[in-house]
């Protein structure tokens, strides 16, 4: 089965360029959906790198496009209180019909933001533990049966309402590359969201995930396999290049060079593209989330052709 198609919202790129407002996002959230895109996801950072809050925003984007599945590319859930968390997802998946995905991560350790962390109060060094106790009683929440809960958060008797939309709530994708990440997909996740630096290092870690999900006793065939890729495509390789090291470094504040070496980025023509998204798609991607550095109306039309020459 061909790989889904996704969107990532540029929302840190408008606060970059000054623009607070959302109607030009919902926008190009409705012309995702009506070129066939199959997902719209949005990003997650409170001071490290602000943007719009991402389930209040795509629950404007599920009141404006009806058909696309909805996710977060990636939340940070130690920086929330899971209770809290639980409900807005709930409310989230209700608004959306089901069709909102809870993508997460534990953060990069850079100074921002370790920053960040502490201005909301949250301990860095046990930022995973928080997380996956956090999802853990997210989870629990989301039965709707009444939850005594020992642990960071206590919980006596708590019952949530609504609970979501999808029995059980939302899948739960978790980005990493490490040993340790691949051990939490396989045990514990329902889907894998690495932002691996090549197909063939994506290939190899997807069948170690699989590995270990099976021998936790779960089907791997049922756990998805999603890439996040940054590209911009022109037909002058040279200025595509360049103009993909200057979103990086203006986005990242650090050498363009240091971090192609870490992350799945393209720049080039539509016909190298479309071997490099195949790539991914041979190794066993499910979904392919794509970011584009800038241009995102061309971007988002001519992606949509390389979907179609593809026969996805």
């Amino acid at each position: 089965m061909p790989p889904k198609f996704g969107y990532l919202l540029p929302t840190r790129e408008q606060i970059m360029d000054g623009h607070a407002e959302a109607a030009s996002l919902l926008a190009l959230a409705g012309r995702a959906e009506a070129l066939g895109y199959d997902s719209v996801w949005v990003g997650d950072s409170v001071l490290a790198r602000p943007r719009h809050d991402p389930l209040t925003l795509l629950a404007g984007v599920a009141g404006r496009v009806p058909r696309v599945a909805l996710g977060t590319a990636v939340l940070l859930p130690a920086l929330r209180n899971p209770v809290l968390l639980a409900h807005q997802v709930a409310t989230l998946d209700q608004v959306s019909e089901g069709r909102f995905i809870l993508g997460v991560g534990i953060a990069r350790d850079v100074a921002n933001i370790r920053a960040e962390f502490a201005a909301c109060g949250v301990p860095f060094e046990r930022r995973i533990g928080r997380m996956m106790e956090g999802l853990r009683l997210c989870r629990a929440l989301w039965t709707g049966e009444p939850v005594d809960w020992e642990g960071r958060w206590p919980v006596k008797g708590g019952i949530l309402a609504p609970v979501p939309h999808r029995p059980g709530g939302p899948p739960i994708w978790i980005g990493g590359n490490s040993p340790a990440s691949l051990e939490r997909v396989g045990k514990s996740f329902d889907g894998w969201f690495p932002n691996a630096p090549d197909a063939a290092q994506f290939a190899t870690q997807w069948r170690e995930v699989q590995a270990i999900a099976r021998a936790a006793g779960r089907d791997p065939e049922r756990l998805s396999a999603a890439m996040y890729l940054t590209l911009t495509v022109d037909e002058d390789a040279d200025r595509a290049a360049q103009r993909m090291d200057a979103f990086l470094e203006g986005y990242y504040h650090a050498p363009a060079a240091e971090l192609r070496r870490r992350q799945a980025v393209y720049s080039g023509p539509r016909e190298g593209v479309a071997s490099w998204l195949d790539g991914y798609a041979k190794a066993g991607a499910t979904d392919l989330v794509l970011r584009f550095a800038g241009a995102h109306e061309r971007h988002l039309e001519a992606l949509a052709k390389v979907r179609a020459a593809l026969g996805w």
